[in-house]
C-alpha cells in the first residue's frame, strides 16, 4: 500500500483538459517532483489548481507544502510559508507576509533544481518553530 495520497492521474487530467499542453506537463512533472521530496504528502484538488499538505501534521496552511495555481499562460507554484524558506537561487517572488511563489511559462525554462530545494525545504519547514523570516 502506497504511503502518500495522491489523487489518481486520471482525475488531475481531467482537471487540467483545459489546460495548454505544455502547462499541463509542468503540472504534472511538479507532481512527480513533489511526491519525490514529500512521499507522505496529501493532495487536494482546487478549484483552479492543487494544494499539497502533510495531513497528518495538520491542514493545508499548518502543515501546506505548497500549491499549484493554473493560471492562463503559467503555472503558480507557491509557498504558504514561502518567507522563511532558504532561497539562494532568488526564485520567489511575491508581496504577501509569509506566502511566496514562483512563475513558472514553459517546461524547458522551468529551474527544476532550485524548485527541488524549494520544495525540500518546505517539506522540512514547521510552522510550530519560531524562526526569523528568510530576505
Amino acid at each position: 500500500m502506497n504511503s502518500y495520497h495522491l489523487r489518481p492521474t486520471a482525475e488531475v487530467e481531467l482537471c487540467l483538459q483545459r489546460t495548454p499542453p505544455e502547462l499541463r506537463d509542468l503540472v504534472l512533472e511538479l507532481r512527480s517532483l513533489i511526491l519525490a521530496v514529500a512521499p507522505d504528502i496529501t493532495e487536494r484538488i482546487q478549484r483552479r489548481g492543487f494544494t499539497y499538505y502533510h495531513a497528518a501534521h495538520g491542514g493545508p496552511v499548518s502543515a501546506g507544502l505548497c500549491q499549484i495555481g493554473l493560471e492562463r499562460d503559467h503555472i503558480r507554484l507557491a509557498f504558504v510559508h514561502g518567507a522563511f524558506l532558504p532561497d539562494p537561487k532568488g526564485l520567489l517572488e511575491g508581496p504577501a507576509a509569509y506566502k511566496r511563489f514562483v512563475r513558472l511559462a514553459s517546461f524547458e525554462q522551468a529551474p527544476w533544481e532550485g524548485l527541488r530545494d524549494l520544495l525540500a525545504a518546505s517539506a522540512r519547514f514547521d510552522p510550530r518553530r519560531p524562526r526569523p523570516r528568510v530576505r
